[in-house]
């Protein structure tokens, strides 16, 4: 165990040339799914970005809130701006909802709070499709 610690001391990562993951990772942020069809992984690629689409399109349809940002206490303001950004992260999708005019007031009831929770599930499944291509572009991970 010790050995294997000194061997990644000794041998520190080389880094990459951020062109060669930036392209990919942006395309996946805009299009879901997108970054891995644009290395050429179309089955991985189209798997996550139906399974994000899918789950944003529940969320629309449960008539979910997105997160607003709001400040007050410390809990409040970490899970509202990170709701934020965690529908932000589904990209293009949630862009093109907010120019259509989806704004759903945060309603109290079971189903819509079902897709609130939906809408940053997407997102944060984008995150993870991102985090993904990343390591695939800069052959961390095949």
């Amino acid at each position: 165990m010790a050995d294997k610690s000194v061997a990644a001391a000794l041998n520190p990562k080389k880094s990459v040339p951020i062109m060669k993951w930036v392209t990919p990772v942006i395309i996946g942020w805009l299009v879901p799914g997108g970054g891995h069809i644009y290395q050429g992984r179309m089955q991985r690629g189209l798997l996550l970005g139906i399974s994000t689409i899918v789950c944003f399109l529940f969320g629309l349809l449960m008539r979910g809130a997105f997160f607003e940002p709001q400040t007050g206490d410390l809990l409040t303001t970490l899970i509202y701006t990170g709701g934020n950004v965690a529908n932000k992260m589904v990209g293009i999708p949630y862009f093109l909802a907010t120019w259509l005019g989806y704004n759903q007031a945060d309603l109290a009831g079971h189903v819509h709070d079902y897709g609130t929770k939906f809408l940053a599930g997407a997102g944060l499944l984008n995150v993870l499709s991102l985090v993904d291509t990343y390591e695939i572009a800069t052959g961390q991970k095949d």
